[in-house]
């Protein structure tokens, strides 16, 4: 069994077509067609089941590609640890971020480190909290930055708190209490666009309205940011961001909260971080971009 053959299967697996993996790899699919099926005569079971129209994995192959995945990152990670040994980082870094993240100019820290570490393949993954931290467990993303409740805590990774905040009521231009400083209570009546429920940014504004004694009626869910703020723009509902998130929409209007929902910026990481995600650490911790 060899590391090419591993290769190729994950990338039939993940293309599910056997002229498109073997482009991926860069070789002839031919020549990737007799690796695989030599990989199965020496396992002893198929892989995948070929038709005229579809490749998919069979129940053997389904058990084997979350293996071959492992060995495929191990050697990766053995050749980074022997580069970083020699004094150079390179490999993978895999950065998960909220949308919303404010504690790091994010893009200023990637452009620095790939200008320290041009060896290295710096890939982004932008998702919910909770998906993020799951990434991090799984060993998909190698840090991300999250944002959560004040009283939740990210599990089974490593981590610490970068900065504390409150969010603000983002409102069409017209909106009559755009400018104001009022409490929660006053905004019993508005309809609401927020996260979908369970999502962490949803779960610090609910607990924030529980908390005041205020029903509410979140009448959009949405997945981003930017689809709040544009149904927020048409005076469809009341958004909540972070107040340092806000400002980037200059054409809406905000209402401050004297009892604000709060949330926890997080920076989080694997519990054996690689040498890249070691380095990407560093710079934050001694970089202008990096955590306050």
């Amino acid at each position: 069994m060899e590391l090419q053959q591993l290769r190729y299967v994950v990338a039939v697996a993940e293309t599910s077509n056997f002229t498109r993996a073997a482009e991926r790899c860069q070789v002839v699919q031919s020549a990737l067609s007799h690796q695989i099926a030599a990989l199965e005569r020496e396992l002893g079971a198929r892989l995948f089941e070929r038709t005229s129209r579809r490749v998919r994995l069979t129940p053997a192959g389904e058990a084997f590609l979350p293996a071959a995945r492992e060995c495929l990152e191990a050697a990766d990670r053995a050749r980074a640890e022997v580069a970083a040994a020699s004094g150079e980082i390179r490999g993978r870094l895999a950065v998960g971020a909220i949308p919303t993240v404010t504690a790091v100019d994010l893009p200023v820290v990637l452009k620095e480190f790939r200008h320290l570490h041009p060896r290295v393949r710096v890939t982004l993954a932008s998702g919910g909290s909770d998906y993020l931290i799951e990434r991090v467990r799984q060993g998909g993303v190698d840090v991300a930055f999250l944002g959560l409740p004040t009283r939740a805590e990210p599990k089974a990774v490593q981590g610490r708190r970068l900065a504390r905040g409150e969010l603000v009521a983002v409102v069409a231009p017209d909106h009559r209490l755009a400018g104001d400083v009022v409490e929660l209570r006053s905004l019993a009546d508005e309809p609401f666009v927020d996260w979908r429920a369970g999502h962490a940014g949803r779960v610090q504004s609910d607990e924030a309205f529980a908390a005041a004694g205020v029903r509410r009626d979140v009448a959009f869910e949405v997945s981003s940011a930017d689809f709040m703020v544009d149904l927020v723009r048409q005076g469809l509902g009341v958004g909540l961001l972070p107040a340092a998130y806000a400002p980037r929409f200059p054409d809406l209007r905000t209402i401050r909260l004297r009892d604000a929902p709060e949330r926890v910026e997080h920076l989080i990481w694997a519990n054996h971080p690689s040498p890249a995600a070691t380095a990407f650490l560093d710079l934050l911790d001694r970089g202008d971009g990096g955590p306050r």
